[in-house]
């Protein structure tokens, strides 16, 4: 008896489970008596909270504005790039580090991610660069970064009104430009008349707060200016003949040192502490490491804009950064040399080149004019070493341990480079007035920039409901897509081809729906092809050039199955027959839509968009019709679908998303103003367990 009560108890609760989790989507809203009583009643009270809300008029549920961005610059050379930005700083804490000097320390450190909302790079035709974006509603800025030649500026511009401009004024870089010059034209007559090779000169600093130089011939010193602060870090910029070092303690300022006048500059204060530095002549900007992360830091302000993951660092106490003419970034710490190398997922992996036994502890490096890597070991007096970077192997160059004879007599705490040499001449491979540096595509003539939304290494995310014009349970599971759209650009920044890349995140519908999107600017003879579309249902009918056939606007139905497309990442090129000018474009993800279950007249679109030409108004309807008006919110103003500029994770099966994100309420009735970063993975936004995984 205890046996067959045991059975009939698991059955009962198996068919409840079965029932609760295998109820799907349908159009006519029919299920059970049954199935009413288990889900309805315990789904009741959460749907009436979601469709309860007092939403503001006029608020569409967007978490994106569109920002018009003008810069005016009349230098036809100019090249710039814009990333979204809002100077968060996350995960800040305190680490326990064992400093160059080997003394147990304790640093601030914390992250950022601005480089990783890359918006779109150009340069100004006749005077001026404009684009249109969208931009994630908590973001109120926008950073610039411009870069002429191999010299780098950079500006935050503040958003006002969905706008932002900027105009460049040289106020000192033509001066700097002509002392440069002349400095440079005075050591390289100065060598040559004194029939002297040209060599480098290696730069050294130590936490002490001294600065000095080292001819790598001899093994010479020459004192220079003392530091603001004792330091160890050290980086030099050749473009502009500054040296950068962030100081050992009280607010770890970044220092700037003038090679030019002898003189010292204190910037602002990094907030953020430890060993490694080095300047990248690529970007213009500081790499700075502490433990296992690597920042990049704007020389310029001091500002913090990414920060990366480092694997395999066995050892992380110390050391320094440097990168060799190739571009290969090295980091050395007291666990040996190690070669960083950037993956798929933005994480450097860390391979070591040295043995893990060395008889030194390598505080500092730097690469010379030849590519050949000097170290410094930490000590009273320090030992100068060379090391290959292929195989690890090393010799003692000066210092106690070395055969020279020659001791410097003090800590070298870091190292860095300088050599007077030609600027070398940037090629303009495709001959399309963009150098093969800042161009994109340096071997394509029709092809040179490129804007991307959300960002460059940022998703985005469409979220439907597809019981419209039914009432649904606001779970946004339906069919969830995430989205990143690129517009690629000529030399005179119109759009050649638009590369459309996707992949179906959520299929918790059991319809089958297609995903399309509208060029509401464009008539489909402007588009010369559409290639990596999947249309495999036979309901859609495509013309020659892959866009929808009877529309008078450019569709292009991107997928007509999501249960098939369900976590494959797919990419669709889109060219255009002319090139267009971005506002001809629009904005990604311009006017997006799903269609519902093979019935092509049954279009889900965004709030108070527009249906194609093939899509219906569906007044007449068994039940209660929750849209009679047609644009796509209920009457107590919710959405059938959403735009989210983020990767967003769905909620499960039922969970409306007002229960699986804490706040989204407070930002629906505030009509987006609290909390517009609702759907990010901050602390205390997310309720986990209702997420699906």
């Amino acid at each position: 008896m205890l046996i067959k009560n045991v059975f009939k108890s698991l059955f009962a609760f198996a068919l409840l489970l079965s029932i609760q989790s295998c109820v799907k989507d349908e159009l006519t809203e029919t299920v059970s008596p049954d199935e009413e009583n288990l889900v309805e009643e315990e789904e009741e009270s959460s749907i009436t909270d979601i469709t309860n809300l007092q939403i503001p008029e006029g608020f569409e549920f967007e978490t994106s504005e569109t920002v018009a961005v003008t810069i005016t610059d009349n230098s036809p050379n100019a090249i710039y790039t814009v990333y979204a930005y809002n100077n968060t700083q996350y995960n800040i804490e305190e680490v326990d580090i064992v400093n160059d000097d080997g003394e147990a320390d304790t640093v601030v450190t914390f992250e950022s991610d601005e480089l990783n909302q890359l918006l779109f790079k150009g340069r100004p035709v006749n005077g001026v660069l404009e684009h249109i974006i969208m931009s994630p509603s908590y973001y109120s800025q926008i950073y610039i970064r411009r870069k002429e030649g191999n010299s780098f500026t950079s500006e935050i511009v503040d958003i006002q009104n969905g706008s932002a401009d900027y105009t460049f004024a040289d106020t000192s870089g033509k001066m700097r430009k002509t002392e440069i010059a002349s400095f440079k034209h005075k050591i390289t007559q100065s060598r040559f008349e004194a029939k002297n090779v040209e060599i480098d000169t290696l730069f050294a600093v130590n936490g002490s707060g001294q600065l000095f130089s080292i001819n790598p011939l001899n093994g010479s010193l020459k004192e220079l200016a003392a530091m603001p602060m004792g330091s160890y870090t050290a980086a030099i910029d050749h473009a502009n003949m500054y040296l950068y070092s962030i100081g050992r303690s009280n607010g770890y300022p970044l220092m700037r040192y003038d090679m030019i006048n002898n003189s010292w500059t204190t910037i602002a204060n990094l907030g953020m502490g430890g060993p490694r530095l080095a300047y990248n002549e690529n970007d213009g900007l500081l790499y700075f490491s502490t433990k296992a992360k690597v920042h990049t830091i704007d020389p310029s302000n001091a500002t913090v804009l990414n920060t990366w993951n480092i694997n395999n660092l066995n050892n992380t106490n110390g050391g320094d950064l440097a990168f060799s003419a190739d571009g290969t970034l090295f980091l050395s710490s007291f666990g040996g040399l190690y070669r960083l190398d950037l993956d798929n997922n933005n994480v450097y992996q860390a391979t070591r080149i040295s043995a893990d036994n060395l008889p030194f502890n390598p505080t500092s490096m730097t690469f010379d004019s030849n590519n050949e890597l000097w170290l410094a070991a930490n000590g009273s007096d320090s030992d100068l070493i060379i090391m290959d970077t292929v195989t690890g192997g090393w010799e003692y160059v000066y210092g106690p341990n070395s055969t020279s004879g020659v001791s410097l007599g003090r800590t070298v705490n870091d190292l860095t480079t300088y050599t007077v040499s030609e600027d070398i001449e940037d090629p303009d491979s495709d001959g399309d007035g963009i150098t093969d540096s800042d161009d994109e595509y340096p071997d394509d003539a029709e092809k040179a920039f490129e804007t991307f939304t959300p960002s460059k290494y940022g998703w985005g995310t469409l979220a439907f409901e597809d019981l419209w014009p039914y009432l649904g349970d606001y779970d946004f599971n339906d069919t969830a897509v995430n989205y990143r759209f690129v517009a690629i650009q000529n030399a005179f920044n119109e759009v050649v081809q638009l590369d459309i890349y996707f992949e179906v995140t959520s299929d918790g519908a059991g319809l089958t729906n297609a995903l399309g999107i509208e060029l509401e600017s464009i008539a489909p003879g402007q588009i010369e092809s559409v290639v990596g579309t999947v249309l495999t249902e036979n309901y859609i009918n495509v013309g020659g050039n892959g866009t929808e056939e009877g529309q008078d606007r450019a569709v292009i139905i991107l997928f007509d199955n999501n249960e098939t497309m369900l976590n494959i990442a797919t990419e669709v090129n889109v060219k255009f027959t002319t090139p267009l000018t971005t506002a001809q474009i629009g904005i990604a993800p311009f006017n997006a839509f799903l269609i519902i279950n093979k019935d092509r007249g049954r279009e889900i679109h965004l709030p108070n968009r527009l249906r194609t030409g093939l899509g219906v108004n569906t007044v007449e309807v068994d039940g209660v019709n929750q849209d009679p008006d047609g644009n796509y919110q209920t009457d107590t103003r919710l959405p059938w679908a959403i735009n989210i500029m983020h990767n967003f994770k769905v909620p499960q099966e039922r969970v409306p998303v007002n229960q699986a994100y804490n706040f989204f309420n407070d930002w629906a009735t505030s009509g987006g103003n609290t909390y517009p970063d609702w759907y990010k993975d901050n602390s205390g936004y997310r309720n986990e367990s209702k997420l699906k995984q």
